[in-house]
């Protein structure tokens, strides 16, 4: 059992011959009070103290066992963050690599199909203008054939002959040569005289009937390009 102060101060020692002196032994007595108050005080203060350290500490403990398992929460929970992450980034990344392929396909399917429409057209207008250019030989022959079959007629020495005429008999004979074959091409209808040339006699002022009784009217000539010709010519 631990001594108190009060203890200390009721003891009662007995008495013999030639013992201590009371006087000196009670001060001493007072002395050890004193000091045994002052260092269970700071025993006191020393259990208070060591209580508040263990408190705080038990508390740290606590703390830091709630931090560890906060900590391995988070671990736990970025890790699952970090696959989540890591799966959405590859499903985004297979979309977007889909959809880019399904973008230059469809484009490369757009282009193929604008190429093939331009060059459709262009074989059709090459064609076309194949057909302009036969068509434009073919008329260019016809109306060679028609000039030249004319200024054969110009040339011909029947002009000369109805020129250097004078009696009126010879209209006759001047409409026959105007009516005659040879002012037509035989070979290509096309470029053909479709009438006759309306001819005046200078010394009466009358217009010879053409053979057949109908009168002559004006010479007309009209060209039809066919696409029967032949355009190599």
């Amino acid at each position: 059992m631990v001594l108190s102060p009060d203890d200390i101060h009721n003891k009662a020692f007995s008495t013999k011959l030639r013992g201590y002196n009371i006087d000196e032994v009670n001060d001493f007595l007072e002395q050890i009070i004193k000091d045994y108050q002052i260092t269970l005080k700071q025993n006191k203060d020393l259990q208070e103290r060591l209580d508040a350290s263990e408190g705080k500490l038990k508390y740290f403990n606590e703390l830091k066992d709630s931090l560890n398992q906060s900590i391995l929460v988070a671990q736990e929970a970025a890790d699952k963050v970090k696959t989540n992450s890591k799966k959405e980034a590859d499903i985004i990344t297979r979309e977007a690599q889909k959809q880019a392929s399904d973008i230059v396909s469809e484009a490369t399917d757009k282009s193929n199909q604008m190429i093939d429409e331009a060059s459709q057209k262009a074989k059709r207008l090459s064609v076309e203008t194949d057909d302009l250019k036969k068509q434009t030989r073919v008329f260019r022959q016809r109306l060679q054939v028609m000039l030249e079959s004319q200024l054969e007629v110009v040339k011909s020495k029947d002009w000369d002959q109805l020129l250097s005429e004078t009696d009126t008999s010879t209209y006759s004979e001047i409409q026959h040569v105007l009516k005659d074959d040879h002012l037509d091409n035989g070979t290509n209808a096309s470029v053909n005289s479709e009438a006759a040339v309306e001819i005046t006699n200078p010394a009466t002022g009358e217009t010879p009937v053409a053979d057949g009784g109908d009168q002559a009217q004006e010479q007309t000539v009209v060209i039809f390009p066919d696409d029967d010709v032949d355009s190599s010519k």
